[in-house]
């Protein structure tokens, strides 16, 4: 059984002080594949030291995430297309528009979600997005976007069954993570609604740790918990979730 984590940052500082024990305790639960979300460039050098240590496992993928998008954004965007060029990429992200922390950069956060849209489609990459608190703002930008060329994930997916719906159409997978086990995830509610061809698997670490770790530091190993949550709501065995969603995710990334 092999299981991917479609998003995890294993370059966090959250896992300086034991990083290869954690990849190690995650590749001994069958997580064998960790796709790896940029942030900004200052983490560049962290995510190619990774790759470089764990080749058959790490899969990078380069963007701006919408809360580092700062008066400097053009110039961030800039080294998002050149690390592309230089280095293998299997999507760009994370990318979007988040207005829980702040609103202040709302119009340069539109502006750098389609902007890293355009840089998807011009080197035929799917994108994984990062939305919070925004789903009418980043359903108005891949409506402007929408193309037979637009594809990827919608990261930790939270919206109702409507937005869901609303989010394949654009041909994104959900991405599950912690969320979906719980208490008030609310997404447990309707997941067996939507067939398991539009959903991967993800933990989000260092964030959003699935119950029963819930507040704790996340890791990649957690995803088993969510994988569970998943045998729960559609009734399959955890050898078939991890096939399907696996497949899933190769069929997004091209690996």
């Amino acid at each position: 059984m092999i299981i991917t984590d479609t998003h995890t940052h294993l370059y966090s500082e959250a896992f300086d002080d034991d990083r290869d024990e954690m990849i190690k305790r995650a590749i001994d639960s069958n997580v064998k594949r960790f796709f790896i979300p940029a942030i900004d460039s200052t983490y560049t050098s962290s995510m190619l030291k990774l790759q470089q240590e764990f080749p058959e496992n790490v899969f990078l993928m380069f963007g701006l995430h919408p809360t580092h998008v700062k008066e400097n954004f053009k110039e961030e965007l800039a080294h998002v297309e050149e690390m592309i060029h230089k280095h293998q990429c299997y999507a760009v992200g994370e990318i979007g528009i988040d207005l829980y922390w702040d609103k202040t950069f709302l119009k340069e956060q539109q502006t750098a979600f389609k902007t890293q849209i355009q840089l998807a489609k011009k080197y035929k990459l799917p994108i994984v997005i990062h939305c919070r608190d925004a789903f009418d703002e980043v359903f108005e930008v891949l409506e402007s976007e929408k193309a037979e060329d637009l594809f990827g994930i919608f990261h930790c997916f939270t919206g109702t069954l409507e937005q869901a719906q609303q989010a394949i159409s654009y041909n994104m997978m959900l991405g599950i993570g912690g969320v979906a086990t719980f208490k008030n995830g609310k997404i447990d509610k309707f997941l067996h609604e939507i067939s398991l061809e539009h959903i991967v698997l993800e933990t989000d670490a260092p964030y959003l740790a699935p119950t029963p770790y819930r507040g704790k530091r996340n890791e990649s190993a957690y995803i088993v918990n969510v994988l569970d949550k998943l045998v729960a709501i559609y009734q399959k065995t955890p050898e078939e979730i991890a096939a399907v969603t696996t497949e899933n995710s190769k069929k997004v990334f091209g690996v």
